[in-house]
């Protein structure tokens, strides 16, 4: 299984940042995965953010309150994370990862990307 992020490397504040996730190797209705969006803030540890099942019920950090949104595409593999109204404190390298739903543990990781929020 491979993943891969894409999007644009510089967004502005108050603006939507949109990141992909495209998938080869493996369905992503495949049973039993989770498909999750994690970032890691310079200097920081890593984030998780939110998944999308097998299924396509979504899951948020609550402390990130409305903000992320993770859809998907099932005709191209793909799918999505947007963020609304980022701040420079959104900087980070975004990754795309699967994990097993039935022990959680995280398999196969994107290489990330790096996304920063500057004026």
């Amino acid at each position: 299984v491979q993943l891969q992020e894409s999007g644009p490397g510089l967004v502005k504040p108050s603006q939507t940042l949109s990141l992909t996730c495209t998938v080869s190797g493996g369905s992503i209705t495949m049973n039993s995965y989770y498909w999750s969006w994690i970032r890691q803030p310079p200097g920081k540890g890593l984030e998780w953010m939110g998944a999308i099942g097998y299924s396509g019920f979504t899951y948020y950090k609550p402390s990130l309150k409305s903000r992320p949104s993770i859809s998907r595409d099932t005709s191209k593999n793909q799918f999505t994370l947007q963020l609304f109204s980022v701040t420079p404190e959104d900087t980070a390298v975004y990754y795309c990862v699967r994990s097993s739903s039935r022990t959680l543990a995280y398999d196969y990781w994107g290489q990330g990307t790096q996304v920063t929020v500057s004026s």
